[in-house]
């Protein structure tokens, strides 16, 4: 009976592991076949079935290498600990049911779980293992070893991780092992009878029986421990080039004549060590062993610490420089590489203060693109009069070019995102935000540098439906930056396209992406995936349905592409008349030798690929920007489906291909030291830069970079650019900017101007300091904060014109009960000028009035018998008269476009009739 039953419950629980497994099965194919339905719904199945076989390949090769070795190991000592008078036997004599079955039920249950471990653990370095296999040269050598820098970055990680896996196999085997012998291995000392037990005092004593058999075996596995260990110490000797000193990043002398030579030797005493270990199976006691273990801690100690540091001390800090001068060569160079800082083209610039009007009129593409918009209150001004309806919203604000009117302008401009969880609490139902509210629709953009008399942004594309200067046939926005949440499209319910007056437009997704929700079976996985039972439920889900998932375009490709590193600033392109996302991908390594780290995971970086998707249908496609990046070559030769040539990305769309910022940001803080190429200048930091900060107070931060329309020296045009200056340390004034360029053939270039160091060149805050202390602009300043309104001042921008600069800074005013900014002056410096008006005509007319009273043609005071007048007055009637030119010229625009707004309606009233 008792029999019986535990043949019941042993059934029960081998039904339940059953049911266990086969759960979790389905739920891992579930998760596969879901992620290949939206793979294929873009296109890129073979992407998935790339990755997938080698992770499969992984994980089965590695769980079934570890539980072979397990079972070998562990049974081949269960057969030579065999014996009738062990502690096993012992035990299962006193409970009377302890079989062997149960304890080859135990190792094998063991092995299957940890090398289902073990598996995943190799599972997750599939792509470590397919930059391994698919390695392309970079065809530079380190100084030291003389191997390619592909060794670095392609083999070493997976030499380094192939070793972790197997340090791991052989200590749980070890350990397992170990404990098999444990187990059986101890013989207790039985009593003769129970009168010797009584006379024991009810005690067993027990001995340890070890075998040559078994210390053969145990010695094999620590000799196998010492040769990993001895392959740790010779990795380790290419790790150096990696590693954090205090005067570099890389190996030093203490590297190169104390580490690695003591590295070698631990490397030769641990496989002496190992070779100890073994031999010692052929003698009694274990001397041997301990000889071995004894060297091997003394050459730890020794080459571990105590001999580099007296090589440090003694040898290099008396003398640093002179040590260690061609290893910081080394570094400087390395780190010039591997960010492309050796592509700088570096020119000396004058910077001189004499900017005149001959200078803007020459420049005038750069004058008409000046920045007055500034990002932050452009996006609050446009959710304030763009924004529609309370479920539209814009969530940032991109920079671009565009040609409007025939002219190269610099726009701003931003997308109108739904944002679903902005309806009403009432409206707050599942079939709204998923089956109606599915989209946005259209974008606002507006010139850098046009405002209208109230102080916002003349808008170049506004509304909805969108109408203005830039055509767009598709404005329907289902990708973008703020779209996380799933939807369902073509279902029995219409969705909501764009409110059309008093009532609203609708509409049906016409796209070719998303999964075709055409079966119960398929409604059912993505109903468990999404854990959303209205999937299955919902009667307005029928056919032609298709679910919409991952409409972050960020997540997107993160998702398509994880090996690379993407920008935090995706922006918006208008093409074609429709709307596509324009991001930038990088490539990166941890592992360049000698090369600075900027980030704990990035010492090397490449803007490798650009990626557009459609914010329509959401295709994506990822173009080679950069095809001598070594790379993104090892991943093209991986995924062939995936990238394209740069060269068939539409032409409309690549003419809006700009530098990145995030790139541009790593190279100028690099930059920024490692333009020092002398060893012995950058040894001392005799000439390193920083980044200029602006704002006041307390309130001080760096300056990011921005993106003007400006001509460089020698330059026949005005081209679009990424810009950054920079000053000494713990000083104001520029000594050198930075300037990426994104037009053309000669998109990538980078160019540093470099000013002289004999001359004062203001920078940011030494100009904002003249403002604050010019007493009509701070005046004029403290009296709006004092009405009730708040004052922003706006990024300041420095622009380059001619052999001099132009700085300019965007006022705003916004009233404390109105989140709508809205810009009322700016300011101008130029050499020692400093002026604010209402219009950068007024202000540049009022910079310059001294110029403009001794143009020639223009008749100049005669001496006269008069008292001679304080000097400047002719200019400040100049001035005056300029501002009051100025004034009255806005104002007539201003009701001129109003009077044209009127008579267009009297003609549309009169053309409809009574």
């Amino acid at each position: 009976m008792l029999e019986r039953r535990s043949v019941s419950v042993r059934a029960r629980l081998v039904t339940l592991g059953v049911l266990a497994v086969l759960f979790i099965v389905a739920l891992v194919l579930g998760g596969i076949y879901a992620d290949w339905l939206w793979y294929a719904s873009v296109g890129l199945q073979s992407i998935l079935a790339t990755t997938l076989i080698v992770k499969v390949l992984l994980f089965f090769g590695a769980a079934i290498v570890f539980f072979v070795v397990w079972c070998a190991s562990t049974f081949t000592a269960r057969r030579l600990s065999h014996g009738d008078h062990n502690l096993w036997q012992f035990v299962a004599s006193i409970e009377g049911r302890a079989t062997e079955r149960l304890f080859t039920g135990v190792l094998i249950l063991m092995g299957l779980v940890l090398a289902v471990i073990m598996g995943a653990a190799a599972s997750g370095q599939w792509d470590t293992v397919l930059r391994y296999a698919l390695a392309i040269p970079f065809e530079t050598i380190d100084p030291i070893y003389g191997r390619d820098v592909s060794f670095y970055v392609f083999l070493l990680p997976f030499y380094r991780f192939l070793h972790s896996w197997l340090v791991g196999l052989v200590a749980l085997v070890f350990i397992g092992t170990a404990a098999v012998y444990t187990l059986r291995l101890i013989v207790p000392q039985l009593p003769a009878s129970a009168g010797e037990l009584g006379a024991r005092g009810g005690t067993v004593h027990i001995q340890l029986s070890v075998s040559r058999g078994v210390k053969a075996h145990l010695s094999l596995l620590g000799a196998a421990l010492l040769l990993l260990l001895a392959w740790h110490y010779w990795l380790s000797r290419y790790e150096l080039l990696l590693t954090q000193r205090r005067a570099i990043f890389g190996a030093g002398y203490t590297d190169v004549h104390a580490n690695q030579p003591m590295l070698l030797l631990l490397f030769g005493v641990s496989i002496l060590a190992a070779g100890l270990l073994v031999a010692n199976v052929f003698r009694r006691g274990h001397l041997l062993s301990l000889t071995g273990g004894a060297l091997l801690v003394l050459a730890m100690v020794l080459g571990g610490g105590i001999y580099p540091s007296i090589v440090q001390r003694f040898e290099v800090q008396p003398s640093e420089l002179d040590k260690e001068k061609p290893y910081i060569e080394s570094h400087i160079q390395a780190t010039r590489t591997a960010y492309a800082l050796d592509r700088i083209a570096e020119q000396p610039y004058p910077a001189e203060e004499s900017l005149t009007l001959a200078d803007l009129q020459a420049n005038r593409g750069s004058v008409n693109n000046v920045r007055l918009l500034d990002p932050n209150p452009l996006l609050d001004t446009y959710n304030q009069i763009q924004s529609i309806r309370a479920y539209y919203e814009f969530g940032d604000i991109d920079v671009d070019r565009y040609i409007i009117d025939g002219e190269y302008r610099q726009v701003m401009l931003s997308a109108r995102e739904m944002n679903a969880s902005r309806l009403s609490s009432e409206a707050q139902t599942w079939v709204n935000r998923r089956l109606k509210y599915t989209h946005g629709y259209g974008v606002a953009a507006s010139l850098v540098n046009a405002v209208s008399p109230e102080g916002l942004p003349n808008l170049i594309v506004q509304d909805v439906p969108p109408k203005g200067k830039l055509q767009i046939d598709r404005p329907e926005i289902y990708y973008g930056e703020r779209d996380s949440d799933y939807v369902v499209v073509n279902t029995g319910t219409p969705e909501f396209d764009y409110p059309k007056g008093d009532e609203n437009a609708y509409s049906d997704y016409q796209g070719d992406s998303g999964i075709q929700l055409n079966g119960y079976l398929t409604r059912l996985l993505f109903s468990w995936q999404l854990g959303d039972a209205n999937l299955m439920l919902s009667s307005y889900v029928g056919q032609q349905s298709k679910l919409l998932m991952h409409r972050d375009i960020r997540e997107r490709t993160q998702k398509i592409a994880p090996f690379l590193l993407y920008d935090r600033d995706p922006y918006l392109v208008i093409a074609d008349g429709r709307l596509y996302w324009l991001q930038d991908a990088y490539t990166y390594s941890d592992h360049y030798p000698y090369s600075q780290p900027v980030q704990a995971r990035v010492n090397y970086m490449r803007n490798s690929v650009k990626v557009v998707t459609d914010a329509y249908d959401g295709s994506v496609r990822f173009f080679i920007a950069d095809d001598t990046d070594p790379i993104i070559r090892t991943y093209a030769a991986a995924f062939p489906q995936l990238f394209s040539p740069i060269d068939q990305m539409p032409a409309e769309i690549r003419s809006h291909v700009r530098y990145p910022e995030d790139l541009f940001s790593v190279q100028a803080r690099m930059y920024s030291i490692y333009h020092m190429q002398d060893a012995r200048v950058f040894y001392n930091r005799e000439d390193a830069w920083t980044i200029p900060q602006v704002g006041r107070g307390n309130q001080l931060r760096s300056i990011e970079p921005y993106y003007v329309i400006l001509r460089l020296p020698d330059e026949p045009g005005e081209e679009f650019a990424l810009i950054l200056p920079y000053t000494p340390p713990n000083k104001n004034n520029m000594i050198t900017w930075l300037a990426a360029r994104s037009d053309g053939a000669n998109y990538g270039r980078l160019v540093a101007l470099k000013y002289s160091k004999d001359k004062l060149i203001y920078g940011p805050l030494q100009v904002e300091a003249r403002i604050d202390q010019d007493t009509r602009i701070s005046e004029q300043l403290s009296l709006w904060d004092q009405a009730g309104s708040r004052v922003i001042r706006g990024n300041m921008t420095i622009i380059p014109i001619g052999k001099s600069n132009l700085y300019v800074e965007p006022i705003y005013l916004q009233a404390e009960q109105s989140s709508l900014p809205e810009m009322k002056r700016v300011v101008l410096a130029a050499g020692n000028r400093v002026v604010m008006e209402q219009t950068v005509s007024a202000a540049i007319a009022s910079l310059f009035a001294t110029e403009i009273t001794t143009t020639p043609g223009v008749s100049q005071p005669q001496p006269s018998a008069q008292p001679p007048q304080p000097s400047g007055s002719a200019s400040n009637a100049a001035i005056d008269l300029t501002r009051s030119l100025q004034e009255r010229y806005g104002k007539i625009q201003s009701e001129l476009k109003d009077f044209e707004a009127d008579l267009r309606r009297l003609s549309d009233m009169l053309q409809r009739g009574p």
